[in-house]
């Protein structure tokens, strides 16, 4: 062995090599010899080992580094704290309106009364709906909610209980409630459906009456007929 190799520097393994001649952990894994005949390096499975075992520990350490000091490719400042954004989500709160809670009432707790351009008696003429263009006479007026009862329109189906133990229930057809807006005034005479206008007759009575034909409807006679048509049925 050459002097260089006796002092133990471990940058060249000997004359005639002016490099140093590297150890790769495969050759000191399986204890291959490095060097010619004149220097020859041998080492031990243990020494190979441990020699790995430190390699691999200061691999990792140098990986661990780079890793906290940057990450892709751009450096990471430590006493920076990354801010969070918050979303925030319009509240939407959506109130369903009972059956039974009370529609818009006077001071006096009464309904607010509609007016409605038909009245109990007039003739009338459906011009929307399953019933469009049958003709009937209004029975009844709700004017809390603008709505009529029009003898036999709208007819619907009603299952009604027998009133005593023996008696046997029954179906029942009943006239149920329109909208005024789905029907308008019909001339009998004329055939002929039309909007109401009003107007003051000498004696200063306000009356209505169709715009098409200038029939008037509130007549007196028209009223009588009415008043006793109500009489004849209160008594049945």
């Amino acid at each position: 062995m050459t002097e260089s190799s006796r002092s133990g520097g471990g940058a060249h393994l000997g004359y005639p090599f002016d490099e140093p001649v590297p150890l790769s952990s495969s050759s000191l894994a399986n204890g291959e010899q490095i060097g010619d005949e004149r220097t020859l390096l041998l080492v031990t499975p243990g020494l190979a080992m441990a020699t790995a075992a430190l390699q691999t520990r200061v691999s990792s350490q140098g990986m661990a580094a780079s890793c906290s000091s940057s990450f892709m490719g751009l450096a990471l400042s430590p006493s920076r704290s990354l801010p969070f954004a918050t979303l925030r989500r319009p509240l939407t709160i959506s109130v369903e309106l009972k059956r039974w809670e009370r529609k818009e009432v006077k001071p006096n707790s009464l309904p607010v009364t509609q007016t409605v351009h038909v009245k109990v008696g007039d003739t009338v003429q459906v011009i929307s709906g399953a019933d469009k263009k049958k003709v009937g006479e209004v029975a009844r007026v709700y004017t809390h909610n603008s709505k009529i009862i029009v003898k036999n329109i709208n007819l619907k189906t009603k299952h009604v209980k027998g009133k005593s133990e023996g008696e046997t229930g029954q179906i029942v057809q009943i006239e149920a409630p329109i909208h005024s807006s789905n029907v308008m005034l019909y001339s009998k005479e004329a055939k002929v459906k039309s909007r109401v206008g009003h107007k003051i007759l000498e004696g200063g009575k306000k009356v209505r009456y169709l715009l098409k034909t200038g029939e008037v409807i509130d007549s007196a006679e028209e009223w009588k007929k009415i008043n006793k048509k109500e009489k004849k049925e209160d008594k049945k």
